[in-house]
């Protein structure tokens, strides 16, 4: 019975020791890039009465974690222009991203969750951020239509539009 139990403990010890390898991350031009580019878009919901249209630039940096994975970090500004004595204001989004890609080139999906800080508002500093996206991508760009959408308990700002990123890779 000890040599069994010895056997069981030996067994566990040295499972759980070869599951503490560390496997190296090698961020290079062919799984990690940064992208920027432009979105434009039109307010939607209650927003759409102090607002008629967006502009944004958009910047993300990101790593393929799989062949069809990749997730990073993203930000950028989105200026809402107002429209009847509402003043311009602008949204800027602090948010992690997952991106799905079936195949090197095509169709992709994605979504960035996280915080969005708001400006120009004297009663609002911002709230959660979501931001889900289909697009189209090649090796060089990635063309999407996406919603935006940032919240809290007294605000909504909501928006829907298209966009465009370059692919800048690592040498």
């Amino acid at each position: 019975m000890k040599k069994l139990v010895l056997l069981a403990v030996m067994t566990f010890t040295i499972g759980s020791l070869s599951a503490q390898k560390v496997e190296n991350i090698n961020i290079n031009k062919k799984n990690s890039w940064f992208k920027a580019g432009l979105t434009a878009g039109f307010p939607v919901g209650d927003i759409s009465d102090d607002s008629s249209f967006r502009l944004g630039a958009d910047l993300r940096a990101q790593n393929m974690v799989t062949s069809n994975v990749g997730m990073g970090i993203a930000t950028g500004y989105n200026h809402y222009f107002g429209k009847d004595n509402v003043d311009d204001f602008g949204t800027i989004p602090v948010a992690a991203f997952v991106r799905y890609y079936p195949k090197s080139s095509g169709i992709y999906a994605g979504i960035d969750g996280g915080y969005s800080f708001v400006t120009n508002v004297s009663d609002l500093t911002g709230g959660m951020y979501i931001n889900p996206h289909v697009g189209y991508h090649n090796h060089d760009w990635n063309v999407f239509g996406f919603y935006q959408r940032t919240f809290n308990d007294g605000s909504d700002i909501q928006s829907v539009g298209v966009g465009a990123t370059y692919n800048l890779r690592f040498k």
